[in-house]
């Protein structure tokens, strides 16, 4: 899913890592994001009833986004599931990993499951643009060539290839800084904010500590990413999302702003369109970088505001908004 933009001269046009993103091919490291590991007999079961995806759908060459909610529906985080030998794989938003890990060991009881923060021994990267693909195939030898699939090179880790294109890998420690250097004639180094700019302009909301559990998953448009199974048994929250897929009026979409000042994760925003009803920023790439996606509310007309303002208790900016429905 991509979110359609109109192009404007922004300032953080000038900005190298977005430049080399915007027309090249590129790999960052993603130190933002942080891995729980989930194994034991259990795992699949145990997760089945926790995650909005359909765990037994994700074998060892599979993968699938998700969404593990409060009782109430909203999001605590977002993620992107695999399997290995070892266990399934969770990466989602480091500063939320710790409380995520807690929070889903309560209910483990005596189901046969331990749950790790591997976020320090998983080493996270992505790559992207046209070169991506013919590069990565020179190190992985059995390449995930459709949307979803996982495939994983011995010494050296996983490749996961998601929906829009993109790839993602979980490298061990030793053979992140090696492919890096294998791989500098074909892909640009980048840093993660110019990954995080690719998310936005790609549609992918990133839950982190700013607006856990103020989303319900489809104010994040997740179901368009596939990340909630509508057929799947009850999972944490699951009576709130698929009441609010069937039955309620959603009121709040996600899309996409051009902001001119900096605008973070979990501001609100707000517009004289809607009077005082606030827009939530769920993703920020970066300070120099314009994108954003936002959670906000319809106007009376169906369509999103034009005009957005940042408020704080010293000054209020203007926020153009470039993109309506």
């Amino acid at each position: 899913m991509s979110l359609p933009l109109q192009a404007t001269q922004a300032a953080g046009q000038t900005d190298p890592d977005l430049a080399a993103a915007r027309s090249g091919s590129v790999l960052a490291l993603l130190g933002h994001l942080g891995v729980l590991q989930f194994s034991g007999e259990d795992a699949g079961t145990f997760l089945q009833g926790q995650l909005s995806c359909d765990v037994a759908e994700v074998g060892l060459r599979s993968s699938s986004y998700g969404a593990y909610c409060s009782p109430k529906g909203r999001m605590l985080a977002n993620f992107l599931l695999w399997r290995e030998e070892t266990g399934f794989h969770m990466v989602l938003s480091r500063d939320i990993a710790p409380s995520v890990h807690k929070q889903l060991s309560k209910f483990v009881m005596r189901a046969k499951v331990k749950v790790s923060d591997c976020s320090d021994t998983i080493v996270m990267a992505g790559a992207a643009g046209p070169k991506a693909a013919r590069a990565l195939q020179e190190v992985f030898s059995d390449f995930p060539k459709q949307p979803n699939q996982v495939s994983r090179q011995a010494g050296v880790g996983t490749v996961i290839h998601v929906k829009d294109g993109r790839f993602i890998l979980a490298l061990t420690p030793s053979s992140a800084d090696v492919l890096r250097q294998r791989l500098a004639n074909s892909l640009v180094p980048v840093k993660a904010s110019a990954w995080r700019w690719l998310d936005i302009r790609n549609g992918v909301p990133l839950v982190s500590a700013a607006t856990q559990d103020q989303l319900v998953p489809q104010m994040a448009n997740f179901e368009l990413l596939g990340g909630i199974n509508f057929q799947k048994g009850c999972y944490t929250g699951q009576e709130v999302v698929a009441r609010m897929q069937h039955l309620g009026k959603l009121k709040r979409r996600m899309f996409l702003a051009n902001v001119s000042s900096e605008a973070q994760a979990g501001d609100p925003l707000y517009s004289e369109d809607l009077g005082d009803q606030a827009s939530l920023a769920v993703s920020a790439a970066g300070p120099r970088l314009p994108e954003r996606v936002l959670s906000g509310h319809y106007s009376a007309s169906g369509r999103f505001p034009q005009n957005l303002y940042l408020r704080s208790p010293l000054t209020t900016w203007a926020v153009p908004a470039s993109q309506s429905h």
